[in-house]
């Protein structure tokens, strides 16, 4: 198979589907549906060849007839060559890298947010503890005589305690064989590494080096997020950060969300999945390498925080429970394993931890969020959201805290609509509709010509609509006094946000009244999961003293539009914050910081995890967000006005 543009070839059996195909290929592609044929965002057009397509989708008649195919569900008969429209590819996204975001939109004063939360008496997030997961010791060892004759390695361990203080200490055999004639061939001057903190594990002593060489050494803080994967490179002499990577996440060829993703691992797909995450870290880890000029081997530790799912697939641990009742994970803390085992592209015996998770979906990169933002050790009442295709919600302060995770579904990150996207090159991400709905600005990504539209676009939209008139509610298109914009189509009315003439993809790009309101079932999914909190500990939302806002679709969210659809809490604007990549601060912070740890054991026993799944409440609380902002107005006065 060849694909266009490109030229790259692969070959296949007639047995694979052409996904796959463009997977070996190295082709990122869309495919949201993770493979059912569902969402039809993978479409390719055969050029040559001859092809077995399993199903249509959403392919017009006319698409079919010029020879456009999904791609997970057809399969070759011949040699083909094929081509790959732009909107089908998985092209280079907007990835938060860790940087607090600046203002969010609507923000009255001019503060930065994310600086406001990390600083303070928030925790270590304003000092930290420089004990890192690897180091190296520069010693001077006092010869054996006849007066002092312990042996080699109880000589070396006492040298140690005296210096670091730590009490249990390991080696390996690797280490033993060579021990005796490095300590003399060296006169008992040695660098020492040390790989762990002593807290979960005994430290090991992993390598003895004659004379004091300590040289350069690295560590690895990863967010292996659903759609996003970001890595930091940290000098763990001095804990600074000297390199910022991101990219989106293999894993998305199977598809965009957790549920796909373990759907198709149970059905024989986890090596593939794994295989997917291990490469997506290992090209990171090549472009650091390679900007900072060091080699991968000097990367000596690495810590990851993901959601439970990505944890498990990452280390290729089954997660096929997480998804059927009682939703129950292999386990919530993964032991520490070596970057050789995992099959990573750092020094062999780096040790990596994954920070531990809550429940099935609240997992490390929550725990991570709640250790950067430093709420667990706070007096102020403090609700930390993590927008995405699994909204992950926290509650609480010094003295408690309270989690869960309310199915949000792709449609934040444009998922399972026909216009949706991830933020890239050319999505729509702001819009502004004028009264009537006749005209319609609007702002993409790079200021490309735009070709969908991206999570923030989409919140937007639903404001803009409901404001200018054109639906109620309940997300329906009022046909009356309409716009030329507003028309009928084969699945229903729609809204012509931009007109093929401005379009890259050169159609028109629309959001259907399907559309609108599977938006509204995702908003009122996060609302509902958030007043779900506030009633279990019998508070008002009025009594939150901050709302944080993180990940990377929390930067471009505009909160007035967002507290208008209800889907955030209608309070002062000034209480809401974006926090940045609070998922790789957290495991950047771990990865330099023994006290970490120590907070991160504190704040797993504090905080409890709520399964919404049990009762009605809910599914109550659910059905009453089904309005635009909500059947209780009262909760939305600003909205009102």
């Amino acid at each position: 198979m060849r694909f266009f543009p490109g030229g790259r070839q692969v070959v296949i059996g007639e047995y694979e589907s052409l996904i796959k195909a463009m997977t070996k290929a190295n082709i990122p592609i869309v495919a949201s549906c993770g493979g059912e044929g569902v969402c039809s965002r993978c479409k390719v057009l055969i050029k040559e060849g001859q092809v077995k397509s399993l199903s249509t989708g959403k392919l017009t008649g006319e698409e079919q007839e010029q020879g456009y195919v999904l791609a997970c569900r057809s399969f070759p008969e011949s040699h083909l060559v094929v081509e790959v429209s732009e909107e089908s590819k998985l092209g280079v996204h907007q990835v938060v890298l860790g940087e607090g975001g600046g203002n969010l939109k609507g923000r009255a004063d001019g503060s930065k947010p994310g600086d406001s939360i990390l600083s303070g008496s928030n925790g270590l997030c304003a000092g930290g503890s420089g004990v890192p997961l690897f180091r190296k010791l520069c010693l001077v060892m006092p010869e054996p005589d006849i007066n002092d004759s312990e042996d080699d390695l109880g000589r070396l361990v006492r040298v140690i305690r005296s210096v670091t203080g730590i009490k249990h200490l390991q080696t390996n055999l690797d280490v033993l064989r060579t021990l005796p004639q490095v300590l003399r061939q060296s006169g008992w001057k040695v660098t020492v590494s040390l790989t762990g903190d002593g807290r979960y594990q005994a430290v090991e002593i992993t390598e003895v080096e004659p004379g004091h060489t300590a040289g350069q050494y690295y560590g690895l803080a990863v967010d292996i997020g659903t759609t996003s994967v970001v890595a930091q490179l940290v000098d763990l002499e001095n804990g600074r950060v000297v390199g910022i990577k991101g990219t989106y996440n293999k894993q998305a060829a199977f598809g965009d969300d957790v549920i796909s993703r373990i759907i198709f691992a149970s059905e024989g797909g986890l090596g593939e999945l794994q295989k997917a995450i291990v490469d997506t870290i290992n090209e990171l880890i090549e472009e650091l390498a390679k900007e900072q000029k060091i080699k991968p081997v000097d990367i000596r530790a690495v810590v990851c925080a993901g959601n439970t799912t990505m944890s498990h697939l990452f280390l290729g641990i089954d997660p096929t429970f997480i998804r059927i009742e009682p939703y129950t994970p292999a386990t919530n803390s993964i032991p520490a394993v070596r970057a050789g085992h995992a099959g990573l592209n750092t020094h062999p015996l780096a040790l990596i931890r994954c920070l531990p998770g809550i429940g099935s979906y609240v997992g490390g990169d929550i725990t991570a969020g709640v250790l950067i933002t430093g709420m667990a050790f706070s007096g102020k009442l403090t609700l930390f959201i993590d927008i995405g295709t699994n909204g992950e919600i926290v509650l609480g302060n010094q003295e408690w805290l309270i989690s869960c995770a309310c199915s949000a579904g792709p449609a934040f990150e444009g998922g399972g609509l026909r216009h949706g996207m991830r933020a890239m090159r050319g999505a729509i991400e702001h819009i502004k509709i004028a009264s009537g709905g006749a005209d319609v600005e609007y702002k993409t990504v790079g200021g490309a010509p735009p070709v969908g539209i991206c999570g923030s676009g989409l919140i937007d939209c639903v404001a803009g609509l409901y404001r200018a008139g054109i639906i109620d509610r309940g997300g329906n298109f009022i046909t009356a006094g309409s716009t030329p914009r507003l028309r009928e189509s084969i699945e229903g009315m729609e809204f012509v946000v931009s007109w093929s003439g401005e379009s890259g993809g050169r159609v028109d790009i629309t959001i259907s009244e399907a559309e609108v309101k599977n938006l509204i079932r995702s908003k009122a999914a996060v609302y509902a999961g958030i007043r779900c909190m506030l009633q279990t500990v019998g508070l008002p939302a009025e009594a939150i003293d901050r709302i944080i806002i993180a990940g990377g679709f929390g930067q471009y969210i505009n909160v007035r539009d967002a507290v208008n659809i209800g889907l955030l809490p209608d309070v002062p604007v000034e209480k809401y914050s974006y926090v940045g990549n609070s998922s790789v601060k957290g495991a950047q912070t771990a990865l330099i910081s023994g006290r970490a740890w120590e907070e991160i054991d504190e704040i797993i026993h504090k905080m409890t995890y709520m399964e919404l799944s049990a009762g009605s409440t809910f599914m109550d609380e659910f059905v009453s967000a089904l309005f635009i902002p909500h059947t209780d107005l009262n909760l939305f006065p600003s909205a009102q006005s």
